[in-house]
């Protein structure tokens, strides 16, 4: 009997709604490491008296050090496991977020963000990759997207912290609440098991029997043979074959616009609200709050919909609302309206994200999945950091309007649209050794 067929003969059971909490609470705690320095922006801009194109640039930091996390974690996670590569991926973010309290200045702040974006940049590709490879096909899109889910709800825990803490010691002290994510690392290593698809194509059948005993996924396990299928080595270059070539080339202008959009928006809207509508730091987050509430129902909507609408339905759908909802927003200058685009294209933009965590590690075989997933994020983690430094630089040459900057989001939203309707494939109800063939 092979490792897929166990896997997808199994029911739900409280085996995989643990690891989907884990999963979900390692997305959403990196999640909120990731947006913390769009929270405080106002304040560090204010104390240290930095230009919107210098603020730009703080931001863009932590995105080259996720660009070289996603490359590195994917490769590692094909070659250690994904169990170990994410408790060591979490502990470098964390510890390097959390010492970004104690910098001095821009360039050490600047030191600091790229030592943790390497770590967060190497997380967040992982509780994808890792729960689409547990729950049956049938089940697989509603559990993955559930994990990214989590975003949201890290960013809210984040914001809410910092409203309570900034007014009282300053934002310097917000930054120890990046140590949270230090205490999953113990429920990881006990809890947690190595994918058994991993463990499979590493011929390790001793391990997988013991997770089978261990987790009472299989009665009798000494009665089963467990085909164990010899690991074939792949090179990077395989995601350019012609089998992969239209996924690949599909799955990183994704990545690079969603990406781009969503930090480029999300990381500057507490420091809009400030400037434009002469909000206090703290009344400009109580705003922020509101508008990422919004994305509560977007991304449950999405994620409730890819087993039944399917994934690329789900994104195309999304990504087109989302930038006419761009559209709206660069052509008004109304505090009313402003707020009503913002939450517009907060759910569908964060909607289209559960579709793109879903999808990517279903494109690949197990053999590629890190990698491939890995890559993907990378490529997006450029876009990253490229994102708030072209945002503060349209909003300084354009008088701090918003019209360019969010152009720019509508046209990237719209061709992303467009290429996935093109030459996306629907994955919906397969497992994924089907899909790779």
């Amino acid at each position: 009997m092979s490792v897929v067929k166990i896997l997808e003969d199994l029911k739900l059971s409280r085996f995989h709604y643990v690891l989907l909490t884990i999963a979900s609470l390692a997305y959403g705690l990196t999640a909120m490491n990731v947006m913390l320095i769009g929270l405080l922006l106002p304040a560090i801009r204010a104390e240290w008296g930095l230009s919107l194109t210098e603020a730009g640039y703080l931001l863009s930091f932590g995105y080259v050090g996720m660009f070289l996390g996603a490359i590195f974690s994917g490769l590692i996670a094909d070659r250690i496991g994904r169990k170990y590569t994410m408790i060591v991926m979490i502990l470098v973010g964390s510890v390097f977020t959390g010492l970004c309290g104690v910098t001095w200045d821009f360039w050490s702040m600047s030191i600091f963000r790229i030592l943790a974006g390497i770590g967060l940049g190497g997380t967040l590709p992982l509780p994808g990759v890792y729960m689409s490879e547990y729950p049956p096909a049938k089940y697989r899109g509603r559990f993955v997207g559930i994990v990214e889910t989590a975003w949201v709800w890290g960013v809210l825990l984040g914001i809410i912290l910092a409203r309570i803490i900034m007014p009282q010691i300053g934002w310097r002290a917000v930054f120890t609440i990046s140590y949270i994510p230090l205490l999953l690392i113990p429920a990881i290593a006990y809890y947690a098991p190595e994918s058994l698809r991993f463990l499979e194509k590493k011929e390790k059948l001793n391990d997988i029997k013991n997770i089978l005993v261990k987790y009472n996924l299989v009665k009798d396990v000494e009665r089963i043979s467990i085909d164990v299928a010899k690991e074939e080595k792949v090179p990077i270059t395989t995601l350019f074959s012609d089998m992969y070539l239209k996924r690949t080339i599909m799955l990183w202008i994704l990545w690079a616009v969603l990406v781009y959009t969503y930090h480029g928006i999300f990381t500057w809207l507490p420091d809009i609200y400030a400037r434009l509508f002469r909000y206090e730091v703290v009344k400009s987050l109580e705003w922020v709050l509101i508008i990422t509430f919004v994305q509560v129902p977007g991304y449950y909507s999405a994620a409730l919909i890819l087993d039944k609408v399917g994934r690329k339905g789900v994104l195309v759908s999304y990504l087109v609302v989302a930038g006419l909802g761009c559209l709206l927003l660069a052509s008004t200058n109304q505090l009313e309206l402003i707020l009503l685009y913002s939450a517009l294209i907060s759910f569908f933009n964060l909607g289209a994200w559960a579709g793109l965590y879903t999808y990517t590690p279903e494109l690949y075989p197990t053999k590629l999945r890190g990698t491939g997933s890995g890559t993907a994020a990378s490529i997006g983690r450029l876009a990253g950091i490229l994102a708030p430094s072209i945002t503060g630089y349209l909003f300084e040459v354009s008088g701090g309007a918003l019209l360019l900057a969010f152009v720019v989001f509508a046209l990237a939203h719209l061709l992303a649209g467009i290429i996935t309707a093109i030459i996306g494939e629907e994955t919906k109800g397969k497992t994924l050794e089907e899909i790779s063939r």
